[in-house]
């Protein structure tokens, strides 16, 4: 049997870090299935639409690529870009004017056209509303401070301050419009104890 690509083992350092400081790592760029929205609100339905859609059309893609290039690969974690037009409402919690990107990275031999038949194939099975939404784009962090966040999504503040510190002491800075607060979902909030979530936490940055 055909080994199964696996990104997640192959960038292990990005999705698997190791440690319970943060630590400086360098972020090649990698290509995403994405779509956009506002409100931090995870039950909402566009949020829940959204998840569906980036699935359903990775997993599509998955089998195509199977079928047709005989590569198979393991499909990757949700993960989620953060920023506000106005970063203090970022800072000060006021959810409902932060704008997000959902995204899935998908394999670089997964091209335009096999995205645009995979929307195809999940017509009917997924909500054509955020299906119409989704686009393949890449996204070049660079330099970036990360660490694995072990518990509930209300906790990460401390975190996010110690990255931020991290970044502080390195002579470093960001724009949060621009180098975007980045969190990849490497357990599924809706079947797993808050207390046991695990987060990878990222935040881009320049010196």
């Amino acid at each position: 049997m055909d080994k199964k690509l696996d990104l997640k083992k192959e960038y292990q350092e990005l999705y698997r870090p190791f440690g319970k400081d943060p630590v400086i790592v360098g972020v090649s760029p990698f290509r995403y299935l994405m779509i956009d929205g506002v409100g931090a609100e995870p039950e909402s339905e566009a949020f829940q639409n959204a998840i569906q859609s980036l699935f359903s059309v990775s997993y599509k893609a998955k089998f195509i690529s199977k079928k047709e290039l005989g590569t198979d690969y393991v499909v990757m974690p949700l993960e989620g870009l953060w920023w506000a037009d106005d970063m203090n409402d970022f800072v000060a919690g006021r959810k409902e004017h932060w704008r997000w990107t959902l995204m899935i990275m998908q394999p670089d031999f997964i091209s335009r056209e096999i995205i645009a038949r995979a929307v195809e194939a999940s017509e009917g099975k997924a909500p054509p509303d955020s299906l119409g939404l989704l686009r393949l784009d890449d996204l070049e962090e660079g330099l970036s401070a990360q660490i694995m966040h072990i518990g509930p999504y209300s906790e990460e503040h401390g975190n996010i301050m110690r990255m931020h510190e991290l970044i502080n002491s390195e002579g470093g800075r960001f724009d949060g419009k621009v180098q975007k607060h980045h969190e990849i979902y490497l357990s599924d909030f809706r079947k797993t104890a808050p207390e046991k979530l695990k987060t990878v936490l990222r935040q881009p940055f320049v010196r």
